[in-house]
Parts: structure tokens; sequence; C-alpha cells
């Protein structure tokens, strides 16, 4: 027997982690539909590489293909097929190949009488998100209108994260350089020279007896300095795992000069989006806030808006349960506000998560744009200061030459 860590949801549409005990991960996700739960993921819970794959294993797919799916899906319901036939087509014709296997398991959980959503659900490969909102469009009859909603979502999201990565795409490579360059300075260069400086007993100036001091030591323990940082490394990334780890971190990340307000503003425009495609689908608030708090990276921001859940379930407004959580701008909650006494509170937060996307956007790419020249200027001290060192005993040694 062992125990198996698993993410599952409620029929009230609370998401949560509980310990299961089985023989393996299929009879803990079979004892766990059995008592109604929805399975979102399984793992060991003692399994180190599932910490460092536990994401990337609970998506299968890239975002791309998965809004390629919809598409093709929603137009096929749309056109009349019924559900259990466009999965038959999908699954042949997926346009991505990782997909088809998926959705075969997804067709025969169909096939022997299970909903849309629950066989996605027991599938273990689909956002927590996305089956909410199917089983939303189950229960009101408009599977296509919330797959519309959903597809405009994964839109917005997919190209936010991808305008994201291609901002970060010069300033990585810049840094990788300036890594590989410094290295090879240190453990190759620096000693080469010193080697000769003392074949040639060249007094040092005190510049390249410190940076000897540092190169030496580096190189002869050069794979025992890259052991320890790769352990130290693995050590704080299974620490951030953890529920303490990644609540600690959270609340560092906003206290980040420049880039720790745009952080907290990404989170709360993320969250904002999935509560309004939620609520525009026709999910009630409780499991929407709960869905949507599932839903966020952050480990802060998602114990916050579960406890705002609760909170609203005892009869408090939306705006002053999340203005409890000390974490949503004041703007936001007076927009939400808003949307509540209005009753629009769904058009409202596609208002405030555009708002906020678009100053995220903004920011993002104007700090971005001075960070490779930060780099560059660093990179050209650095090495400067390197190489002006190196070749300072040869100047010495010249001049030296010159007065004999």
């Amino acid at each position: 027997m062992a125990d198996f860590v698993c993410k599952v949801g409620d029929a009230s549409g609370r998401i949560f982690q509980q310990v299961e005990t089985a023989q393996s991960e299929d009879e803990a996700r079979q004892k766990l539909a059995e008592r109604g739960f929805y399975v979102f993921s399984v793992r060991n819970q003692f399994d180190i590489l599932a910490q460092f794959s536990g994401a990337r294993r609970e998506r299968k797919f890239r975002p791309a293909d998965f809004l390629i799916f919809n598409q093709q899906f929603n137009t096929l319901v749309r056109a009349g097929l019924p559900i259990l036939r466009a999965l038959d087509l999908l699954a042949e014709r997926a346009a991505a190949p990782r997909l088809r296997p998926i959705l075969e398991d997804v067709r025969q959980r169909v096939r022997a009488g299970a909903l849309l959503s629950e066989a996605m659900a027991a599938q273990g490969s689909f956002p927590p998100v996305y089956i909410t909102v199917i089983g939303a469009g189950e229960r009101s009859g408009n599977l296509t209108g919330v797959l519309e909603q959903y597809i405009s979502y994964l839109r917005v999201s997919t190209g936010f994260r991808s305008r994201l990565i291609t901002a970060l795409i010069y300033p990585s490579v810049l840094v990788c350089v300036a890594v590989i360059v410094v290295t090879y300075l240190a453990t190759y260069a620096l000693p080469q020279f010193a080697g000769l400086y003392q074949q040639l007993n060249v007094p040092l100036p005190t510049s390249t007896r410190i940076l000897l001091s540092i190169a030496l030591p580096l190189r002869n323990y050069f794979l025992v300095v890259v052991g320890v940082i790769l352990a130290a490394g693995a050590a704080l990334f299974l620490w951030t795992r953890s529920e303490r780890g990644a609540i600690a971190i959270d609340r560092l990340k906003p206290r980040i000069p420049v880039f720790g307000d745009i952080w907290i503003k990404a989170q709360i425009a993320q969250f904002v989006r999935t509560l309004a495609t939620l609520l525009g689908g026709g999910t009630p608030l409780v499991p929407a806030l709960r869905t949507s708090a599932a839903a966020i990276g952050s480990r802060l921001v998602s114990t916050s808006v579960e406890q705002a859940s609760d909170r609203v379930k005892e009869g408090q407004t939306l705006h002053s349960s999340l203005a409890e959580t000390q974490l949503i701008p004041s703007l936001a909650l007076e927009m939400i506000e808003v949307g509540e006494a209005s009753g629009a509170l769904s058009a409202m937060l596609t208002s405030v998560a555009e708002f906020y996307e678009e100053e995220v956007d903004t920011r993002l790419q104007r700090t971005l744009s001075w960070i490779p020249i930060v780099i560059l200027v660093v990179m050209a001290v650095v090495i400067g200061f390197v190489l002006i060192s190196l070749y300072l005993p040869m100047f010495s040694l010249q001049i030296g030459s010159a007065g004999g």
C-alpha cells in the first residue's frame, strides 16, 4: 500500500488536496470517484520526481493544441453533432497527435454512460476550470455558449503568456552568455595567466590577486561548486512546492521593486478573468471562486481567494470578502462593487481583467526594454575588470623591461 496525494473536487465546486491510501494510482482514482469526487490529479506522496514534473503531468498538451481542440469541438457540437460523435471524430483526427489518446479515453468513458465533465475529470489531464465550465454548460444546456466563452478566455491567456515568453527570451540569452563568458574566464583564462606570471616572477596588482584567489579554488573544485548549486536549487524548488514554502515565497514577491507590483496585478488579472469566465458560463459564485482559486498559480493568492469564498458562502458580498484579503487593488474592488450592485458582475469582472492585463503588458514591456541595457552594462563592467586585471601585470612587465 502507498499514500497518494490527490487533487479532487466535490459537488459544491470546492477543489482541495487529500491523501488516499491505495495499491496504485488507478485504485486511488476509483476510490475517490466512488465517493463522488472529481479527480484532477494523483501522485505518489514520496515521489520526488513527481514534485518536479507534477505541473507537466497535469497538463499533457500545449495551450495552443488545447485551443485548437476546443475550436474544433465547439464547431462540431454547434453544427448539431452529438457529443459522442464529435469525440469520435476528434479522437481520430485531432490536429495534435498527443491529444488523440486522451480523447480516446474520454470517449470510452462517455460511451460507458459518464457525463462529459465527469469523463474529463476522471481522465486527469484537463484543467479544473475547464471541467467546471463544461459541467456548467451541461447543467444549463448551453454547452456551445460556455465553450465560446472559454475559447475567448484561452485566447487571451495564451496570448498574454506568449508575449511574456517572447519578451523574456532576449534578457535570458544575455544572462546565459554572461554566465558562460565569466565562467570561462574564471576557470580557464585566469589560471593560465596565473601560471605564466608565476614563471616570469611578475609582481601582481591587488585586483589580479583578488581575481586569482577566487578563480583558482573555483577551477579546482568546479564540479563540487556546480553540484552544491544544483543541490541547493533542487532543495529550494522542493521547498517552494510545499504549502509553507510557496506562501513564504509569494509573500516576498510583492516586495520586489518594480516587478512585485507587476506580479501581483498579473495574478489578480488571471483570477478575475477566470472568475468572469466561470460566472459567464453559469457557475454559481461560491463554486466559481473555489475553482478560480485552484487555477491560480500563486499559493498566497489562491489561499486568500479560498478564504474569501468561505466568507461569501456565509453571506458577505464579494467585494467586501476580497477586500479582507488585502491583496486586491482598491480600483478593482470598486469596480466589483459596482458590478454586484448593477447585476452585471461577470461583465464588470471582464472589464477589470482587461484593464489589469493591459496595464501588466504595458509595464512589463517598458520594464523589460531596459533590462538588456543593464545586463550589457554589467557584463561590460565585469568582463572589462577581469581583462584589465589580467593584463595589468603585462604592463608592469613591459615597464620594467623598458627601464632595464
